[in-house]
């Protein structure tokens, strides 16, 4: 067993390096699923044969000392060396395998069961939500508003609550499912949404927006135009860059499902978001990678709705919720 788990060990710890590396494509949920399924594994073995058996040879031990001393007392000899104590917690000790295995469980477990169902932390690395989200924010993404779901295979367990336009939700990126996305809920299935010369409409109706204050941003150091906007029931803050056009080039439009939705000019894009999808777009209206070049996001794809920055190591003041 020992050598098993020596080779079980290292390919997780292969598996992470070549991750941390750039070498394969990693994939979280995976890798702490099946981390829960083998450690859990060396738990109920712990559990139902090797903790049994260790005590089984410490039961014998004590009974071999008893007969020993029992036989020397009838010799006459009542000092006897040896600290059967100790030996008993020797043999009682869990050997290194098993700390590393069964020992790890119940924290693996508590973690699977914490990520994959109710609390999921994020990591924000790019400034598409500026300036509701900045880089290095670290968030909670609530896993189970939007319905809970199996991790790994993401089936649906429950309904929950269907996203709602002005949510920032976090979603398995369409064009490479492996990467997680942060975006907000734009339009919702049915709705009509057109983003021309910068300007928001859902469903024929122009959405609020009132300029305020220029934004600074610390890492471009400049200036942005900055407005506050009102989607759905959320009033949340954009920028705007001057210097960005906002028409599109085809040739800057990905291919993607239900593409004939979607209509584009020099004055923007207008989209029909189709059953079962969602129209996502950045805060950072003028540098955000969103909806309107690589699509819709599927029901499928969704992880959480995101709701609260627990740090930011640069800016303490960012802890809080965002809403």
């Amino acid at each position: 067993m020992q050598a098993l788990t020596a080779v079980v060990l290292a390919a997780f710890a292969g598996y992470a390096g070549a991750w941390y590396v750039g070498l394969v494509e990693g994939n979280f949920a995976l890798l702490l699923f099946l981390a829960t399924v083998v450690t859990g594994l060396y738990w109920l073995a712990e559990r139902l044969y090797f903790l049994p058996q260790r005590r089984r040879a410490a039961a014998q031990l004590e009974a071999q000392a008893v007969t020993r001393r029992a036989d020397l007392a009838a010799r006459g000899i009542t000092q006897v060396d040896g600290d059967v104590a100790q030996g008993r917690q020797r043999l009682l000790m869990q050997p290194w395998w098993l700390d590393w295995t069964a020992g790890l469980f119940p924290v693996i477990l508590a973690v699977f069961v914490l990520r994959s169902f109710l609390f999921e932390p994020f990591k924000i690395p790019s400034g598409s939500m500026i300036p509701t989200l900045m880089v290095g924010d670290l968030i909670l993404v609530n896993k189970f508003t939007y319905g809970l779901r199996l991790p790994v295979i993401h089936t649906r367990l429950t309904e929950g609550t269907p996203p709602q336009r002005g949510d920032v939700m976090v979603f398995r990126y369409p064009p490479q499912p492996s990467l997680d996305y942060i975006k907000r809920v734009v339009g919702v299935p049915g709705d009509e949404v057109a983003y021309l010369n910068k300007k928001l409409t859902i469903n024929g109706k122009p959405v609020s927006k009132q300029a305020v204050p220029d934004f600074f941003d610390g890492d471009a150091m400049r200036y942005f135009k900055q407005f506050s906007e009102q989607v759905g029931d959320r009033q949340h803050q954009l920028l705007n860059d001057d210097a960005r056009r906002g028409g599109f080039d085809e040739r800057e439009i990905a291919d993607f499902p239900f593409k004939q939705n979607c209509r584009y000019s020099v004055e923007g894009v207008v989209c029909k978001v189709p059953q079962g999808h969602y129209f996502m777009m950045g805060d950072n209206r003028d540098n955000s990678l969103d909806s309107r070049y690589w699509g819709f996001v599927p029901d499928r794809n969704i992880v959480g709705k995101a709701f609260f920055v627990w740090m930011n190591f640069s800016d303490l003041k960012r802890i809080g919720s965002f809403e």
